[in-house]
């Protein structure tokens, strides 16, 4: 992985296309589309805190969401007016929810299961290359 950034960026991008089309497909669960989201967040967050360890990232992500779902508790006017446009629908949630929190907890703790999974098979295969070159 040359340039790791790269991976992540596309990621992104197919998770958002994903969580999208969950929302448009009306057999698919709401949790599916909760859980991509909070794949998507995890994803971001190792964008921008490139340098940190997962379980750093999968603890800011969960942070992050888990405040996302209790600001949902918060309904003055002016944010009820912003939830009504379709960037506050989709970023901001209409209200709060339990099975969320669960739907976000499982999409980070995967999430997180699969980079890690990822980051020890390619390590592993540069310090392989490493060796041989030796």
């Amino acid at each position: 992985m040359k340039n790791p950034r790269i991976h992540y960026i596309s990621s992104f991008i197919i998770v958002v296309f994903l969580g999208i089309i969950s929302r448009k497909i009306n057999f698919i669960p709401l949790c599916f589309g909760d859980f991509l989201y909070a794949v998507m967040i995890y994803i971001l967050t190792r964008i921008f805190l490139f340098k940190h360890k997962p379980v750093q990232i999968a603890i800011i992500s969960l942070l992050i969401c888990y405040s996302i779902e209790c600001f949902q508790l918060y309904q003055a006017g002016w944010i009820a007016a912003i939830r009504k446009t379709i960037f506050g629908k989709y970023i901001l949630g209409q209200g709060f929810l339990w099975t969320d929190l669960i739907a976000y907890t499982c999409g980070i703790t995967i999430t997180f299961i699969i980079e890690k999974i990822i980051l020890k098979k390619t390590s592993y295969e540069t310090r392989l290359r490493i060796k041989q070159q030796k």
